[in-house]
């Protein structure tokens, strides 16, 4: 590797929304003339877009900068993006020497130019900080499709930041607030995603159901998917992700069950069930909106797919507010559950709170919890045993083809699997011949 070469690597940690962020960057500097390489050794510019969500997200993302600080050579120049410079500005990223460039979340469209200063013979050691104050996130996008696109399947983001209080989310401290994205520019972006093929669209922000709030539109979220079928109408499927208690309207069931490309699949993180708790967490305690809601739902729109997620383990829980969540999830049978025990964060409105809660109770809770969840979660499954669902072939490996169907999200949820060669990127019908836990598998129709 020659050290004027425009050579970049890019690690990309964290959530689909971090994926985005990535797949943006990554354009801008092949716009500018940079090819991506899928070895650190043969680039000139490692970049690690981090995660700084929680504990284990940190570790992470510390330990990919500090591997590539280890091995960088001297004409290589390391780049740390993303919500952890933007957490916790330099205190975190002063025990990694090596680091070059600092980018925040909020300037991901400043990576050009961050590293054309770093290619430029700077003479001052220090890293290179690009950390704004302000929250910018959404207001400057330099023309690049904010999408991530795998295969036939793309995450489109439709707003970032966050304006809910949730006391345990550092969201809105690495963010800012909510801003949504021009609904023109979406519309624009989902007719690009079809014309290049793209069968599924993931609707992504930190709450797509506050979707226009800041744009002063109502029920801007039904607004976006009814106009979104007509930008992109042969685009067969739409998923909604990260939905709130509380904001799932009328309007969007409706919009939801008069539609069938709006796949029946909602995404919907709770975060516990019990009203005290909730109320801890400053996330909506109305428990009974969210029976209320689901059973509307379930009335309205029959195949419905439901993922939640919880938090265990959160300052105060008691034996008894716990309890009052596996009941929650026993009655209301959820075809997905991700569950993590709380993590501690400074900064956050719960800092105050501590966290009494031994770590051994949180796992035990755990434990518990996904054990139950699996028992459903396979009572489920066995429940599509000879039905036909239709399934986006994603790839073919040992003579298995693998797929999705609406009730599974990407990267999160399950698969079917199927032992005959399907067309990869189509949907096809399948019939389902068994269940398994999480996936299923069966034959083509």
């Amino acid at each position: 590797m020659k050290s004027d070469s425009k050579t970049f690597y890019l690690a990309s940690l964290g959530c689909a929304k971090n994926t985005v962020d990535s797949e943006s960057m990554a354009t801008l500097l092949q716009q500018a003339g940079y090819q991506s390489v899928d070895r650190p050794n043969h680039a000139a510019v490692l970049i690690v877009n981090t995660c700084g969500f929680i504990k284990p997200a940190r570790d992470e993302s510390i330990q990919t900068l500090k591997d590539l600080a280890k091995k960088k050579k001297s004409n290589q120049y390391l780049i740390a993006a993303g919500c952890l410079p933007e957490r916790y500005r330099a205190g975190v990223l002063d025990q990694i020497p090596g680091i070059d460039g600092i980018l925040s979340t909020r300037r991901w469209m400043d990576i050009v130019d961050v590293v054309q200063k770093l290619r430029g013979g700077r003479k001052d050691p220090a890293p290179l900080y690009n950390l704004p104050e302000a929250a910018t996130v959404g207001t400057d996008e330099r023309g690049v499709l904010r999408a991530a696109i795998q295969g036939s399947s793309a995450y489109l983001k439709i707003a970032d930041g966050c304006r809910r209080p949730c006391a345990f989310c550092s969201i809105p401290l690495i963010k800012g607030t909510a801003v949504s994205r021009s609904p023109e520019v979406i519309l624009n972006e989902a007719h690009t995603l079809q014309e290049k093929g793209v069968q599924e669209i993931n609707l992504i922000a930190q709450d797509t159901t506050d979707y226009g709030h800041d744009l002063g539109i109502k029920d801007g979220l039904s607004i976006l998917l009814e106009n979104l079928l007509i930008a992109a109408p042969d685009l067969p499927w739409f998923r909604i992700l990260y939905a709130y208690p509380g904001y799932v309207t009328d309007r969007l069931i409706g919009v939801m069950a008069a539609n069938p490309r709006i796949l029946p699949y909602l995404d919907m993180p709770l975060q516990h069930a019990h009203p005290d708790t909730l109320q801890r967490m400053r996330r909506p305690a109305n428990v009974d909106w969210v029976y209320r809601t689901l059973e509307k739902m379930r009335r309205a729109i029959p195949d419905l797919a439901l993922r939640t997620t919880f938090i265990v383990g959160y300052p105060g829980e008691t034996e008894e507010e716990f309890q009052t969540l596996m009941d929650f999830v026993q009655e209301i049978q959820f075809d997905h559950v991700g569950a993590f025990t709380f993590s501690f964060e400074t900064g956050t409105a719960s800092e105050p709170l501590g966290d009494p809660v031994p770590q051994e109770v949180k796992e035990e809770r755990l434990e518990r919890l996904m054990l139950l969840q699996q028992k459903i979660s396979l009572a489920r499954n066995q429940q599509l045993i000879g039905k036909t669902l239709p399934v986006l072939m994603e790839g073919f490996d040992n003579g298995l083809s693998i797929g999705r169907s609406y009730r599974d999200a990407p990267e999160i949820d399950g698969l079917v699997l199927i032992e005959e060669k399907a067309p990869v990127g189509e949907i096809a019908n399948v019939q389902i011949t068994g269940a398994l836990t999480h996936d299923l598998t069966g034959r083509l129709i």
